[in-house]
């Protein structure tokens, strides 16, 4: 099934931010680690999970594969949904802020 264009999963989110440059899986997940500050470690298992099912769903692409290593790569669909869900993402954050708003009447 290809991606419907719903809400992410944190999981494909960060592995397209991770994406923005082309990266193999073991350099995967400490991108991951680092551009989420440390807040998701992500685990090979799913990982590799992921990964398959973004390229089935045209998100990520194979860049290279030289045998010991795939390299993927975001792909313009990728880039699209990544910029829809950070979009779908600021707009949740924007309403929110009656929370804050409640916190100053009290």
């Amino acid at each position: 099934m290809a991606y419907n264009g719903g809400p992410m999963t944190e999981a494909m989110y960060y592995v397209l931010l991770a994406l923005k440059r082309p990266n193999h899986g073991y350099q995967l997940m400490h991108s991951i680690t680092e551009v989420s500050n440390g807040r998701l470690k992500m685990g090979p298992g799913t990982l590799y999970g992921v990964l398959s099912r973004m390229q089935k769903d045209g998100l990520i692409s194979l860049a290279e594969d030289d045998g010991r290593r795939k390299t993927y790569q975001i792909t313009t669909e990728g880039e699209q949904a990544l910029r829809f869900e950070y979009s779908r993402l600021k707009a949740l954050i924007k309403d929110s802020t009656i929370l804050e708003e409640g916190d100053e009447h009290e």
